[in-house]
């Protein structure tokens, strides 16, 4: 049986659509930095999810090549996910989707080393015939968040934030958003087989102790 990380990680991949605190473990990813507005059809962040995809399913089809990953086990391609921030913006401005900068990203199991990644890289672009030499790989410790499950269409999140936010001032927290701590959203819904209304994304705002 294939490893699941929404099924093994269920307080990471499965939150309620209620507000809760989460210390969010170190990961490594597939990432891509951008701008601009995601929708662009034909633009810089499509173009990214294409190059995405195509190194993660190269390292997770790897043991069929002449390349064996040391430790390396089966598993399932982790859902999409991205980091947004705007610069001179606290939080998210939907409005004004073109001032986005993000790093969009997949999640990689750790048995996957500098030189596995460069190797990925190269065979994909061999395979899918795509310059990948945007993608790097990034390790990430979100540390202190807090999480909870939007259901909906994106330009609805302001909703759900605003729960968040509620939740952490009651609980003694407050945001911690910066060009570092990012806004952070975890696809698990795929937006050409569902209706928006049905679309299920989890939102993680990074948080800290509130000063006294």
């Amino acid at each position: 049986m294939a490893f699941d990380f929404k099924k093994e990680q269920k307080e990471l991949y499965a939150p309620k659509a209620s507000s809760q605190i989460v210390t969010v473990p170190s990961m490594n990813f597939i990432a891509i930095d951008g701008h601009g507005d995601p929708n662009t059809e034909g633009g810089e962040y499509q173009r990214a999810l294409n190059v995405l995809y195509a190194v993660g399913y190269t390292v997770k089809m790897s043991y069929k090549s002449d390349y064996k990953i040391p430790g390396f086990y089966e598993y399932v391609v982790p859902p999409l996910e991205g980091f947004w921030y705007q610069p001179g913006i606290k939080g998210v401005d939907y409005s004004n989707k073109s001032s986005f900068s993000w790093t969009s990203v997949i999640r990689l199991p750790d048995f996957v080393g500098e030189n596995d990644f460069a190797w990925a890289v190269s065979a994909a672009e061999k395979k899918k015939k795509l310059d990948c030499s945007q993608a790097y790989l990034l390790a990430l410790d979100e540390g202190l968040c807090v999480q909870m499950l939007h259901v909906g269409p994106y330009d609805s999140e302001p909703e759900t934030v605003a729960l968040m936010d509620s939740y952490i001032v009651k609980n003694g927290y407050e945001n911690d958003l910066n060009d570092i701590r990012r806004h952070h959203e975890i696809y698990l819904s795929d937006p050409r087989k569902a209706s928006p209304e049905r679309w299920k994304t989890v939102i993680r705002h990074p948080i800290k102790r509130r000063e006294c």
